[in-house]
């Protein structure tokens, strides 16, 4: 199955759309492993973005690069 043609400008202007809004984060940790949270998404920079789970057993920050998009490691969605 052949991927549509995503690329890392585009996913950066669908990040930012996301910024201070209510997401859902869907994270691929490898051997059939994967964290599902819900945050806010707090911070874009040009290499990164981070999210503040809402969830009180995270703490801190959880920061992820565009690549990992790129890559469907990780997938963020808006939260309804």
């Amino acid at each position: 199955m052949i991927k549509g043609t995503r690329n890392l400008p585009r996913i950066k202007e669908e990040i930012r759309g996301f910024y201070g809004q209510n997401v859902r984060v869907h994270v691929n940790l490898g051997r059939n492993k994967t964290s599902d949270f819900t945050g806010t998404l707090t911070g874009i920079y040009p290499a990164l973005f981070t999210v503040s789970p809402d969830d009180k057993n995270y703490l801190g920050k959880t920061a992820y690069s565009y690549s990992e998009v790129l890559c469907g490691s990780v997938k963020v969605t808006a939260r309804k």
